[in-house]
């Protein structure tokens, strides 16, 4: 099959053949038709090894795991009457389907989990991918593939403001207004905050975060954050979600956070950072880490997409073809307007 390969650090990505997946008896493969580009891999593809505070990419490896598609192979043991041919989405960890994790909807947590890119299971920037059958969900007739791959992102918004723990009546700032920003901002919307202010370095994005349910926001470029958010809002922040993932980022929301306020960090930083815990302490931050989703957050997406409920329509840009992919995904490592970029494999 034809996939986008990793090739090092500092390289483009590479159109290649691969050997088709071939499903184990718990999993199956879906046609892909939609995948996102995130940018945890646009950090991923550009750190060495040894920088990096995550997981290691190796040299031909597969990223994509934002996706959807259609059945077309069933393993021998897999249960739920799937049937080839039936539109799905999946979390992109596939678990051991056995483990307390597991049964708890965490698989990325299994001891035993198969992440993307790595050996042995290539990601969705492909023409087919293997999925697990415990992780796997049926889209509604009135998602389409492009909204089934948006799941993803979302149910990473939605974990955070969960653990963010948002009440109606709160003043939020969201630092970063890319697609886990604008995630966020979709569902404090729907938890009831009462002020929701995006800031962004590109202010074409920073305005857009209306689309999403933000009620203001500021071009970060030009203006003091804090001091405009307090003029919007007329106090400063009590929830801040730091959805950039850069050092530094989160030093910025310790300094932009209230006395007693939250700082949720949710974008994904990969390398080593440093801040200053005197500015935490003094102002008693609440710092709250946020990592993936579990199975109610991709569940709960889904329910609210196909009742409408949430507001998407405009979180993706573009979409292209192989040929087209390599370029795009390069052109995302520079500032731009783009918000969530897709490939459309078939």
């Amino acid at each position: 099959m034809k996939a986008v390969v990793f090739k090092n650090s500092g390289l483009p990505l590479s159109i290649e053949e691969i050997e088709d997946p071939v499903p184990s008896p718990t999993d199956m493969v879906i046609k892909v038709c939609a995948c996102g580009i995130c940018g945890t891999d646009l950090h991923w593809s550009e750190i060495n090894n040894e920088e990096s505070g995550f997981r290691d990419i190796h040299p031909g490896a597969v990223m994509g795991h934002e996706f959807s598609g259609e059945i077309v192979e069933i393993g021998k043991d897999v249960t739920n009457n799937w049937k080839i041919g039936e539109r799905v989405c999946a979390m992109p960890q596939i678990g051991c389907a056995k483990c307390s994790n597991c049964r708890a909807g965490r698989p990325h947590r299994c001891d035993k989990a198969l992440n993307r890119a790595t050996p042995g299971n290539p990601g969705a920037y492909s023409e087919f991918v293997r999925i697990g059958a415990q992780e796997t969900f049926r889209l509604p007739d009135s998602v389409t593939f492009q909204e089934g791959a948006l799941v993803e992102p979302l149910a990473v918004g939605l974990h955070a403001v969960k653990r963010a723990k948002i009440t109606a009546g709160d003043n939020v700032l969201i630092v970063g207004g890319g697609p886990v920003g604008l995630s966020v901002a979709v569902w404090c919307k729907f938890f009831g905050a009462r002020h929701i202010i995006v800031s962004d370095l590109i202010a074409d994005r920073a305005e857009k975060a209306g689309d999403f349910g933000a009620t203001g926001f500021v071009d970060a470029s030009v203006s003091n954050v804090p001091e405009t958010y307090e003029k919007i809002v007329g106090s400063p922040p009590s929830i801040i979600f730091d959805a950039v993932g850069i050092a530094g980022s989160m030093q910025l929301s310790i300094d932009y956070i209230s006395n007693y306020g939250k700082v949720v960090v949710v974008g994904l930083c990969m390398v080593s950072d440093r801040f200053e815990p005197a500015t935490a302490v003094v102002k008693e931050v609440e710092i709250i880490f946020c990592f993936c989703y579990e199975h109610a957050d991709f569940q709960m997406t889904l329910e609210m997409l196909a009742q409408e409920r949430i507001e998407v329509k405009g979180l993706v840009t573009a979409s292209v073809g192989f040929e087209q992919f390599p370029e795009a995904f390069e052109r995302l490592k520079q500032p731009s307007n783009q918000i969530k970029v897709m490939l459309k494999p078939h």
